[in-house]
């Protein structure tokens, strides 16, 4: 019987995965699962979780966020961007995120993906472009810093998938070994 937790628990941990991808927190909720299932699984068992894997699940998904957030903002600090810009870049980012949830409803399973992690990338582009034209930046400058805030945040969204795929591995190398 705890094989069978064990496979539901790998099973749920690829559904997180798949809400990381749309942009939900399915890092948090691996970390929170393998807490949950390290809590209940008796310690004898021999695909019990120990405290230690929930300890660097937690690690990990705390870093995917810092990286998904700050990739972004970083992109524009290298371009040269101002305060503003960076924190419009974020913002942008976020409600970008949101809007692309439902932007690409309408195709079945990859559009939704997609759609999200575009409208990121196009929502930290815009909110670069806002606040390095509020700063008194000209066309040309907000135009460069917009373009790495958009490739920023790409980054930052795929080193928090590849983060939580890591995780996936961790908690089956934990479990299989």
């Amino acid at each position: 019987m705890a094989i069978i937790f064990a496979l539901l628990l790998i099973l749920f941990l690829v559904a997180c995965w798949l809400l990381t991808l749309l942009g939900m927190p399915g890092n948090w909720l691996m970390a929170g699962a393998v807490a949950v299932y390290a809590w209940l699984m008796p310690a004898q068992s021999p695909v019990a979780l120990g405290w230690r894997t929930v300890a660097a699940l937690l690690v990990l998904a705390a870093l995917g966020e810092t990286v998904e957030l700050l990739a972004g903002t970083l992109g524009v600090a290298k371009a040269g961007g101002s305060r503003r810009g960076a924190l419009l870049a974020l913002a942008g980012s976020i409600f970008g995120g949101m809007v692309g949830i439902f932007v690409g409803l309408p195709v079945p399973l990859i559009g939704p993906v997609v759609a999200v992690v575009l409208f990121a990338g196009l929502g930290a582009m815009a909110g670069a472009i806002l606040g390095e034209t509020w700063a008194g930046r000209d066309a040309d400058t907000s135009w460069r810093v917009a373009k790495l805030a958009f490739w920023g945040r790409l980054a930052g969204t795929l080193g928090k998938i590849i983060l939580g795929a890591v995780m996936i591995v961790i908690v089956l190398a934990a479990i299989l070994l």
